[in-house]
Formats: C-alpha cells, structure tokens, sequence
C-alpha cells in the first residue's frame, strides 16, 4: 500500500467513523418532527410520490449509463482515479450551483423544476464515479450499490447508518437484494432536503440558497461517493496495489 492509499485509508475510516457515531439531540428532534409531518399525509399522496421518484430515478439511471464512458481508467492506481473524480464532482458541482441559481431566482414554479433536474445531475454523477473506479453500471447489483451510495448521502442518521452497513458489507449483502424499498428511498430524500429547498422559494433569496444548497448537496455526495467505492476497493484488495 502506498503513501496516497494510506492516506485515502484513513480518511475513509474517520468518515465511517462520523457515520456511526450517536447523532445529535436536535437531528433526532429534527426527524421526530418529519416523522409526525409525513404521517399526516394521506396513504394515496405517499403511494402517487413514491411512483413518481421511482419512474423519475430509473428513467435517469437509463440515460446516465447511455452517456457514460467506459473502461477509461483501466489501469490506474487510486490516486490517478481519485484526481478524476475530483475533477468531475468540480464540473458537477458548477452545473448544480448553477442550477440551483437560476431556478431559485425563478420562485416557487422554477423551484419545483430544481427537484427533477438536480436528482438527474446527481445520479449522472454516480454513474461517472462508478465508471472511473471501474464498475461496470450495466450490471444490475453495480446500479443498486449506486442507489445506496445516494441514499447513504442523503438520508438520517439511522437509515445513513443501515445504509453502510450494507456498504460496508456488499459482497455478502447483495445477493439478498432485490430491489430499493422506494417508498423510503423518496421519504429519506425528500426529508433531506425540503427544507433548504423550502427556502430556495423565497423571492430575493431564492438564487443565492438554491447556489449554496446544490453547492453543498453535491459535495456531501461526492465526499460519500468516494469513501463508500473506497470501502468497496480496500475490501476487496487488501494488501495488493489498487488499480482495476
């Protein structure tokens, strides 16, 4: 193991660590709070969202494997790999700011067009990332480990830590899975999020939070993506050099 992957070693080890230590009195409120809301929410509307995020991430996940390039990295050391990823999750974290710029500027109308459009410029991301540590997204098991990874980023600090333990686990684990338990998929996400988007409508503020939001959003999945692939690759290298 060299310098870099010692580095990278360790790093992803104070982020698990992050992950499964006790969350904070208020993030617990914080979700008591969604939890009370959402269950408020006729049993119809949670069914007619759930349907429509569903159809919304697969039709994405279709168009990000088509447009993604394959077999690229073939060959590279961690670091090599790293210094991409870095670079695309700097391209698609200026799309997403820009995004969320231009439709917070456009108050509550442009404001729901940000939830499609920003999903899609975060799955694209994973595809890329999955292609440049070299897992092929054509295969079923890589897309559901993809699906994992977005939740693992955008979900509370229960599910984030059931999530990794699935992350953490994937060669033993995947085989029993199916398919996404979609109705928490969307409810985690959404719960995620709603209230900075919530604040994204404001007339006058909109531009400037919906910048900073999509901003964050997609450094808090770039930083989860690469320690969850990193997690996968040491487990299944060990001691060896790390290329594919």
């Amino acid at each position: 193991m060299n310098q870099y992957e010692q580095q990278a070693l360790q790093e992803m080890l104070n982020w698990e660590r992050n992950i499964l230590k006790k969350k904070s009195p208020f993030k617990q409120l914080s979700k008591n709070v969604q939890n009370k809301i959402n269950s408020y929410v006729p049993e119809k509307a949670h069914e007619i969202v759930t349907e429509a995020i569903k159809h919304m991430v697969k039709t994405t996940l279709v168009g990000s494997d088509f447009t993604t390039k394959k077999n690229e990295t073939v060959g590279m050391n961690l670091e090599e790999k790293e210094k991409i990823v870095q670079q695309k999750l700097e391209s698609y974290r200026k799309t997403a700011t820009i995004e969320g710029a231009g439709t917070g500027a456009g108050g509550i109308f442009l404001g729901l067009v940000d939830f499609p459009l920003l999903l899609s410029i975060k799955m694209k991301f994973l595809f890329e990332v999955a292609s440049i540590y070299g897992y092929d997204t054509k295969n079923y098991e890589e897309r559901l480990f993809l699906l994992h990874v977005f939740q693992l980023a955008f979900s509370n600090d229960d599910k984030r830590r059931e999530t990794f333990y699935f992350i953490k686990h994937w060669e033993e684990e995947k085989t029993r899975l199916t398919d996404m338990d979609w109705r928490e998929f969307q409810q985690e996400y959404r719960d995620y999020i709603d209230l900075v988007k919530l604040f994204q409508m404001i007339p006058g503020l909109g531009a400037i939070i919906g910048a900073y939001a999509n901003y964050n959003l997609l450094d808090q999945l770039g930083e989860t993506a690469k320690n969850a692939y990193r997690t996968r690759i040491f487990d299944e290298n060990e001691d060896k050099p790390i290329t594919q």
